[in-house]
């Protein structure tokens, strides 16, 4: 073999170990060459940072207040940017008027009752009481009305199986009835008299006695007839059970 092929040789066995050499400082990463890099370049395209296929970068819905304030119209939940400015006003509970009964009921009387006296033609010989209550709180109406015609001395009697059950309760503007019955309708009556005036008292709670003041309802100008089996009724709800006596 002649010296130039000789040195030819040599020179393509330096060149296969320089290769050799180059690949094994490239798989145990102490080469100037990474081919790792280029996975990790691929893992960050889910970043931020990607590209759209056109290879322009892709917008950031993050930085996007129309982008947060459409999500936050969508799930109804409130925003965080210029969407709270803009959001709708809550719906408010219409605040409800005072009742007209404020305060704490009380009794009827005269002060804050108006009083109507009305000969009936059927029963006869009987009147209905009206009391409507004037006032601005509820008040009770106890017991029955103690009625006195004239210059009469003693209060008639009450007629106990008309008792209601409850006592009856007056809202401001509601009314209360009773009825008196006058007179005998067969003229077995005794004392009997013309009476031209009325005052109407009312009871307390406890039943003895009257508290404020009495009521004056007009009576018919001719009068109306009384005798001795004068008797009242027990206030009662409702015009109807105060006739029926």
């Amino acid at each position: 073999m002649s010296s130039i092929s000789r040195v030819r040789l040599a020179a393509a066995a330096a060149t296969t170990v320089l290769a050799a050499l180059s690949l094994t400082a490239c798989n145990d990463g102490t080469g100037t060459q990474d081919e790792g890099r280029a996975t990790g370049s691929s893992s960050s395209s889910a970043a931020p940072s990607a590209t759209t296929a056109s290879g322009s970068p892709a917008p950031s819905t993050a930085a996007d207040p129309s982008a947060a304030t459409g999500s936050a119209a969508a799930t109804g939940s409130p925003g965080t940017g210029p969407a709270d400015s803009v959001a709708a006003p809550t719906a408010r509970t219409p605040v409800s008027k005072a009742p007209a009964a404020a305060g704490k009921p009380v009794t009827c009387e005269g002060s804050t009752t108006k009083t109507v006296a009305a000969p009936l033609t059927r029963p006869v010989n009987h009147m209905l009481l009206t009391v409507t209550n004037t006032g601005s709180k509820t008040c009770f109406l106890y017991g029955y009305p103690a009625v006195r015609f004239g210059e009469a001395q003693s209060v008639p009697p009450v007629i106990e199986d008309s008792q209601p059950q409850a006592v009856v309760t007056l809202a401001p503007g509601e009314s209360g009835y009773a009825s008196v019955n006058l007179s005998a309708t067969d003229g077995s009556g005794g004392n009997g008299f013309t009476a031209k005036s009325l005052t109407v008292y009312f009871q307390g709670r406890s039943g003895s006695g009257s508290v404020g003041t009495g009521a004056h309802p007009p009576l018919p100008a001719k009068g109306v007839h009384v005798d001795d089996s004068l008797k009242v009724t027990y206030w009662q709800q409702s015009m109807d059970d105060a006739v029926n006596w």
